[in-house]
């Protein structure tokens, strides 16, 4: 039986396989905009509490990068992508991310972002809760800032600044993350 020279070719390259995480499927690659350039998945992991599942989350880069600070240090688009594993209400998740903030980036530095940082409170204060299964994306474009997209759809306004965005993303990849095992699953290290 002849096979075609396409068909061998398919069988002989690699599958790419998006990672799955507690039985979230989070994909290799997505785009934040039509048009907008192709983010990779640098890593997913599992977010705990206790002995809870909180989120399956992933990280999205331009290119992959294998350590907090070239992450941070990364300009471009960037999207955490949160799945949530339970009902959580929105002041909790606001609560969990203000408190890693805290941990995470100077007072100073802090009371310069104090503005978007109510502003993302508000964003999320006005969604209210999530359901298992919602997907809550901390996306991040640099000539609009810092959007908070729920199930697919944007809320709220823009939050504008890398700075902010930076801040945020320490609450993972900071010196002291949320969790060390998401921290390494973000950088492709396992979780």
């Amino acid at each position: 039986m002849k096979m075609g020279i396409g068909l061998m070719l398919c069988l002989l390259l690699p599958v790419a396989y998006a990672a799955e995480v507690a039985g979230v499927k989070f994909e290799d690659r997505i785009t934040l905009r039509a048009g907008g350039p192709t983010l990779i998945l640098n890593g997913a992991g599992l977010r705990t509490k206790v002995i809870f599942k909180v989120y399956a989350a992933g990280l999205y880069l331009t290119e992959s990068k294998p350590n907090a600070a070239a992450v941070l240090a990364l300009s471009g688009p960037k999207r955490v992508s949160m799945v949530m594993l339970r009902d959580l209400k929105a002041e909790d998740l606001v609560n969990a991310l203000n408190e890693g903030m805290v941990k995470n980036n100077s007072a100073a530095d802090l009371g310069k972002l104090k503005s978007q940082t109510g502003e993302l409170t508000r964003t999320m204060a006005a969604i209210g809760e999530a359901k298992k299964g919602d997907n809550i994306a901390l996306d991040f474009l640099p000539e609009s800032g810092t959007q908070v997209v729920f199930n697919g759809e944007a809320k709220g306004k823009p939050i504008a600044g890398a700075e902010f965005y930076t801040a945020l993303l320490r609450v993972w990849l900071g010196d002291n993350p949320v969790e060390e095992s998401l921290k390494n699953a973000f950088l492709g290290q396992g979780g």
